[in-house]
């Protein structure tokens, strides 16, 4: 059968009729909850294909503002997270687009922080339960929310990656998988590593005093 978590064998256990529509979307919106680093206070959520077409008779648009608010898939206040969201100063639009050839339980998020700090984020409910997220600020990443992960904005240099590979093995963290991509060479990059130990405030803080490290944020897996 290939997995066998119990997670694989019955389903997530969730508020709503579909695992990709409303488990899977509370996971996207947690996700990116996560990767903006703070209580989002202001987005637009852009709805692809299925979410698109069939998303509000599940409940996709209720489940995506839940994650957002940090809720869980087996939140019984799904169903009422506009109200939860106009409590705490979250105001959210939804649009219909195109993400072009991604599966088709796709969204995008615009989110802006209460801190002012912005983040695109685009990701799928692939089924299950299961979410990818696929993009982060228009750079290409693979984040499935499984590990401790780690999100490096840099500028491509010879020897950075080492740097920051060094200081996790010095600080006994094993890297479970490592994708960097770049806009081009020398210039903006991004450096994603999934770990199979917590990344402790003190590890990132280093992290941060690297030369050419333009941000890093731990994501802890949800």
């Amino acid at each position: 059968m290939g997995k066998s978590n119990v997670f694989y064998l019955l389903g997530p256990i969730m508020v709503g009729p579909s695992s990709s529509h409303t488990a899977g979307a509370v996971r996207l919106g947690g996700m990116a909850r996560k990767i903006l680093g703070e209580q989002p206070v202001e987005g637009t959520i852009f709805l692809h294909g299925s979410f698109a077409k069939t998303g509000k008779g599940h409940g996709t648009d209720l489940a995506l503002l839940a994650g957002l608010l940090g809720m869980s898939p087996d939140d019984e206040r799904i169903p009422d997270a506009p109200k939860y969201a106009k409590e705490r100063g979250l105001y959210v639009n939804y649009e219909i687009t195109d993400l072009g050839d991604v599966h088709p339980n796709s969204v995008k998020f615009k989110l802006i922080g209460k801190s002012g700090g912005h983040v695109q984020v685009i990701g799928s409910s692939i089924g299950g339960g299961s979410i990818v997220i696929r993009e982060i600020n228009d750079f290409q990443v693979e984040i499935r929310g499984d590990y401790p992960t780690l999100v490096i904005l840099h500028q491509d240099l010879p020897g950075l990656v080492a740097q920051v590979t060094l200081l996790l093995a010095t600080a006994q963290i094993n890297i479970a998988s490592m994708r960097v991509s770049r806009e081009k060479r020398g210039a903006q990059a991004l450096m994603v590593l999934e770990t199979d130990q917590t990344i402790e405030d003190a590890v990132l803080d280093l992290m941060r005093k690297l030369p050419r490290i333009k941000q890093a944020m731990a994501i802890e897996p949800l």
